[in-house]
């Protein structure tokens, strides 16, 4: 059974149609990476999938035992959070529950995602001293503790040079081959084709669903590739 099933999926931003008979299911241990230009409806499409935003039309049905509250979210950062005074370990934690008290499983749980991440040793530190790198560590740790099943990604290098953006990216590969069900929106095309395993493409309605190879060879994708859509600014919850 499929994690996640949309079928004929409409929704609507700011009153207008963002996204429109959009049907994909997500099995386990895929690795979909999600991508089209400003306003094609990704970032409505995530809120969706969280359930922050109602489908206006279709549905989106959850499997093989997924919760809504079971999916670990890593989303674009603003100034205010980048600059969180709270320490490391403070903000891992907080991806276990809702409140301030956590049982000694869950501290356990919080320990193991900072050391498969790199940042156990710098757990006392605070947030907001953190390099963009390092905080991006802290904050799939985080989304870590809400999931063994699933990591939705929106943007998850945005700011980051080439090397920590390399890393990063390697560490997601990694979680996947672990068995972690990864949906991941990016502008970095290429990047996304090297490493997902499916490619949906959205512009309103979608205009790719499939394997990588395939859009890789398909109109769309070359035209995407050869730059009808690359240097876009971020769109920071804009669709």
């Amino acid at each position: 059974m499929p994690l996640i099933t949309c079928d004929n999926l409409c929704l609507a931003y700011e009153g207008k149609t963002a996204v429109d008979h959009l049907t994909f299911t997500v099995e386990a241990g895929d690795y979909l990476c999600i991508v089209g230009e400003n306003g094609s409806g990704k970032s409505t499409l995530i809120k969706a999938l969280l359930g922050l935003k109602k489908p206006k039309s279709g549905s989106i049905v959850y499997g093989d035992g997924l919760k809504q509250n079971e999916i670990g979210y890593l989303p674009q950062q603003t100034p205010a959070q980048k600059d969180f005074p709270a320490s490391v370990q403070e903000v891992v934690l907080s991806g276990c529950r809702a409140t301030p008290f956590f049982h000694r499983g869950e501290r356990r749980r919080a320990e193991e995602n900072m050391e498969k991440l790199g940042i156990l040793g710098m757990r006392n530190a605070c947030y907001r001293d953190l390099s963009g790198g390092q905080q991006q560590r802290v904050l799939l740790a985080r989304a870590l503790c809400a999931t063994r099943k699933l990591l939705l990604l929106d943007e998850p290098v945005t700011g980051l040079d080439p090397t920590v953006s390399a890393e990063l990216y390697n560490i997601i590969r990694d979680l996947n081959r672990e068995g972690v069900t990864i949906i991941m929106v990016s502008h970095d095309v290429d990047c996304a084709i090297e490493r997902a395993r499916k490619i949906l493409h959205l512009k309103t309605v979608p205009l790719f669903w499939g394997d990588s190879a395939d859009y890789r060879l398909s109109e769309i994708g070359r035209s995407f590739m050869e730059g009808l859509g690359t240097g876009e600014e971020n769109e920071n919850g804009r669709d």
